[in-house]
């Protein structure tokens, strides 16, 4: 199923969703700048390789060490090809204007970040000596699609949805639409368990958690809370 758009409309203009949407395009471009071999050292500049970060010791940030760690951000800001790209913006899109609205421009750009992180982290823990290095939003949009689960989950999505050899665009509920997705990410992940993995199923899981947590345990609120 491939969402087009949701029921739901923002009181807030959601710029921080527009920059983040921009920052990952843009960061496309200069990929495509590289040659084969300057974009693979380029993700193994950036990426998050869990080999090499699994044993890092968290105090050193601390002391102002922060260049080890740097690779959790810059990461979910690269990807593989158009498809990765299209796929996690088109996303983005449609679930995080909302998500905005509800946290506010500050308070979202702190919790999509937080989210990507806590991606990785669950990667890492899956994956711990792996060499592969790791790229994309997916992880963060993850996050967004979690909370977007618990905050307004009888929203309806307009999504394309395949009917034998046809597509048609039909209405879903979010809950359904999202565990839906949700699934599909921890069927695949429990399915990597005992091999190496080409997609880091486990970092959409752990997105997708952490974001439902937040928003069930905090519940945030803005001053004009959206009816779905």
């Amino acid at each position: 199923m491939i969402p087009l758009r949701d029921s739901i409309r923002p009181h807030r203009t959601p710029f921080v969703n527009w920059i983040l949407i921009g920052l990952n395009i843009y960061a496309f471009v200069l990929q495509l700048s590289l040659s084969p071999t300057e974009l693979q050292q380029f993700f193994r500049q950036f990426g998050i390789i869990p080999a090499r970060v699994s044993g890092l010791d968290f105090s050193m940030l601390l002391t102002g060490t922060w260049e080890p760690f740097l690779p959790f951000i810059t990461a979910m800001f690269l990807h593989g090809g158009w498809w990765h790209l299209l796929g996690n913006m088109l996303y983005l899109w449609v679930f995080g204007d909302n998500i905005e609205d509800r946290l506010g421009h500050l308070g979202y750009l702190i919790f999509y970040l937080a989210m990507g992180i806590m991606a990785s982290v669950t990667h890492i823990w899956s994956e711990p000596t792996s060499t592969i290095p790791m790229i994309g939003a997916s992880g963060a949009v993850a996050g967004v699609l979690g909370a977007y689960f618990i905050a307004y989950p009888r929203a309806r999505i307009a999504a394309l949805v395949p009917v034998f050899f046809f597509l048609t665009i039909a209405e879903i509920k979010a809950v359904y639409f999202l565990f839906l997705w949700f699934l599909l990410q921890a069927l695949s992940g429990l399915g990597t368990m005992q091999g190496a993995q080409s997609v880091a199923w486990w970092a959409h899981i752990g997105g997708f958690v952490a974001g439902a947590l937040v928003f069930f345990i905090l519940k945030p609120r803005n001053l004009n809370p959206l009816k779905d």
